[in-house]
């Protein structure tokens, strides 16, 4: 059975960091590309940041700079480290699994920028 299990969510300040950890169950994890959206409230699914399974990255301009997608293929984790947060980036955070034809999906975790 496939899951996807995103941890490392909370409240913090503006202006402080989090890590957002990922791990792959039931998938060839080194194969897929992983990738991070986000879904803030009456907003869409956006994108935040991929890496291929060569990690090659991506990431959205608004993120550019103060987020760093990374992996480790030994332990089927992709990692979000998000420095600098703005109250902007409050959002349910969704980690991605992508492979040819093939998606999956997290259950989400939540971060809340506020002071």
């Amino acid at each position: 059975q496939v899951q996807l299990v995103e941890s490392g969510g909370g409240l913090v300040q503006p202006g402080e960091s989090l890590r957002l950890s990922c791990v792959a169950h039931g998938i060839a994890f080194n194969r897929y590309t992983m990738g991070w959206y986000r879904q803030a409230p009456g907003k869409q699914r956006d994108l935040v940041a991929t890496i291929t399974s060569n990690g090659n990255t991506n990431y959205a301009d608004s993120v550019k700079g103060r987020f760093t997608i990374s992996r480790d293929n030994a332990k089927n984790t992709v990692y979000l480290q998000m420095d600098s947060l703005k109250p902007e980036d409050t959002a349910v955070y969704y980690c991605n699994g992508r492979y040819s034809v093939l998606q999956y999906w997290g259950q989400g975790t939540q971060v809340t920028v506020s002071s």
